[in-house]
């Protein structure tokens, strides 16, 4: 469904630690439209019963039945580069992006 690095997971447990979301799962949500096809958001919350429930390196992501398509075999990654850190959603799903760029035409899209 959905993989976590190594790099992720430990962000991920040093934001549960910092924002006192300790024992709550990371949800993971994904909806099509945008400039880039599919929007993604994270953050602390808790499960609904009809969530989906993967766990990686001692951190448990829940996705909603809405978002699981759009997020199948997508990998979370956090990363560190000059320009600054981050979380990243590699998405071999995003047909927009797979198309060679934007959906708007301004080329934006990374």
């Amino acid at each position: 469904m959905i993989t976590l690095t190594k790099s992720a997971a430990q962000q991920i447990s040093e934001l549960q630690k910092e924002h006192d979301a300790t024992g709550k799962p990371l949800r993971v949500y994904a909806q099509e439209g945008g400039c880039c096809g599919v929007q993604y958001g994270m953050g602390f919350d808790a499960k609904q019963k009809d969530d989906m429930v993967v766990a990686h390196d001692g951190i448990e992501v829940v996705i909603d039945p809405q978002s699981a398509p759009l997020l199948d075999g997508s990998v979370v990654d956090y990363v560190v580069t000059p320009e600054g850190s981050g979380f990243k959603i590699e998405n071999p799903n995003n047909a927009k992006k797979k198309e060679g760029g934007c959906g708007c035409d301004h080329g934006s899209c990374h």
